[in-house]
């Protein structure tokens, strides 16, 4: 035994929002969050499972649909298997998204939002100065299609919360559903 409290089913925290909105920031601290109450947890962000996975994939509706369908799956494995699986991926399309929640089951998704100047300003890869100078076109968020959760579980605002009251924001969502004890 490692000393690791056992969930008798895991879940899925999903992270959607556009480039910048604050994903990454918040899989982290939620992460070491849930490690430090006990649980085993696997991020699993979507930048670093596409270079590793298939690099040279595209960004087209149907590239990204096949990139939703791996992590989907990844996350159910882990999940099913008491795992809390933190996927951070922006995940622009509502189907996709509902997709997820039907075949993992356990489910939390999270909309991290972010007003268009603040994730502008963060720019952490730099897309929205290409963007606006246009070297790049249909930036997810920008001038391409982010399909808004219309009723997600839990919605943070990180222009306007610090990233520990997202957190306390989602672990509290996960007791009230009986995830978390």
């Amino acid at each position: 035994m490692d000393g690791l409290k056992n969930l008798e089913k895991g879940f899925t925290i999903w992270l959607t929002g556009p480039s910048g909105a604050g994903k990454t920031t918040l899989a982290v601290k939620l992460a070491r969050k849930l490690r430090e109450m006990g649980y085993r947890v696997e991020i699993l962000d979507g930048d670093t499972i596409r270079k590793t996975l298939y690099p040279n994939l595209g960004f087209s509706k149907e590239a990204r649909e096949m990139h939703n369908r791996v992590v989907i799956h990844m996350a159910k494995l882990l999940s099913r298997n008491g795992v809390v699986a933190i996927v951070s991926l922006i995940s622009p399309y509502k189907a996709v998204r509902e997709y997820a929640r039907k075949e993992i089951g356990n489910f939390i998704e999270v909309y991290v939002y972010a007003p268009l100047e603040v994730r502008i300003q963060r720019d952490p890869k730099g897309l929205y100065a290409k963007a606006l100078r246009g070297e790049i076109k249909g930036l997810t968020g920008y001038d391409g299609v982010y399909e808004e959760p219309e009723d997600p579980e839990v919605r943070v605002d990180s222009s306007k919360m610090t990233p520990e009251e997202e957190v306390a924001a989602v672990i509290e969502k996960a007791r009230e559903l009986g995830y978390l004890p």
